[in-house]
């Protein structure tokens, strides 16, 4: 009888053990996985090459207090690409963190479809954009740093981009998480591409196996999902070498949710130098190779 009562505590630990890998194990495609997959890439290269999106991206010109010219002349403080715009095409006066354009004479620039002559492009809160034929543009800070984001809609290399290197479509990198939440308020620290460092919000981790191998990583919130910065050793070689973002469900009330790596997808920064990617915190850079989704780019220049 003492025997049969010892033996308990180990078959309910093996009991619980084998549950735990199979919560973790690979999750069940559907029937027609492969096609969302596709369908999944097609948008995301919609999604890069639009209008106003990452390959379109032509630069970020920083602006010093007080008044700076922009045109496509040599002799502007903010030289936009040659033959875009007029050699001078106005001033944006950055004063006490607000930014007003004064436009120049016989110039064209428009907002929302209307001609204007001045406006103000940030008043602490607001960015409207503005516009001068295939060119947009808008005020992005960085801190007490203000510029011009400054997008070129004639983009023939954007638009003939189909997509990035990506690896053979692997079903076995379509795992099960368990969502594991982090007290109300709690804060990552995260360090971006020029070595500014942000405080996030993290709702909390989600946790996965590897060939039977526990791992987690640190989640952040984003519109359509749980967000994961992450590396892994295949930034040595294949990919990019600051590491992959990706989008995954929001965990159902049982805090159960999806991690496919096979939608894990470049940062900004590897193929716009024009960026300030967020790159994974510590926790978050895996000692172990996730040979799916999308390859570090080529013929694109990052950072």
């Amino acid at each position: 009888m003492k025997s049969a009562i010892s033996l308990f505590p180990i078959l309910l630990l093996l009991l619980f053990t084998g549950c735990d890998r199979h919560e973790l194990g690979q999750a069940p495609v559907p029937d027609n996985y492969e096609e969302q997959i596709n369908e999944w890439k097609e948008y995301r290269v919609g999604v890069l090459k639009g209008p106003t999106d990452w390959l379109r991206l032509d630069g970020i010109y920083w602006l010093d207090e007080g008044e700076n010219s922009f045109g496509s002349g040599d002799d502007q403080d903010l030289q936009f690409p040659e033959g875009t715009i007029p050699e001078h095409a106005g001033v944006a006066l950055l004063r006490d963190g607000q930014v007003t354009m004064k436009v120049a004479n016989g110039v064209e620039i428009t907002h929302q479809g209307e001609a204007v002559k001045e406006m103000v492009l940030f008043d602490g809160e607001n960015r409207p954009r503005v516009k001068h034929k295939d060119l947009e543009w808008f005020i992005d800070s960085r801190g007490d740093r203000h510029g011009i984001r400054l997008y070129n809609k004639d983009n023939p290399k954007a638009d003939a981009f189909t997509g990035f290197p990506f690896y053979p479509l692997d079903p076995s990198w379509h795992l099960k998480a368990r969502f594991i939440p982090s007290p109300d308020h709690t804060t990552i620290s995260v360090v971006n591409v020029q070595g500014e460092v942000i405080d996030r919000e993290s709702p909390g981790k989600v946790e996965f196996a590897i060939d039977g191998e526990k791992y987690a990583l640190d989640a952040f919130e984003a519109r359509s999902g749980l967000f994961l910065i992450f590396a892994d050793l295949t930034n040595r070689t294949e990919t990019y070498q600051g590491g992959r973002y990706m989008i995954i469900p929001f965990p159902d009330d049982d805090g159960h949710t999806i991690i496919d790596f096979n939608k894990a997808y470049n940062m900004p920064c590897a193929f716009n130098k024009f960026t300030t990617c967020q790159l994974p915190p510590t926790q978050n850079r895996l000692d172990v190779a996730i040979p799916a989704g999308e390859k570090r780019p080529v013929e694109w220049s990052g950072i």
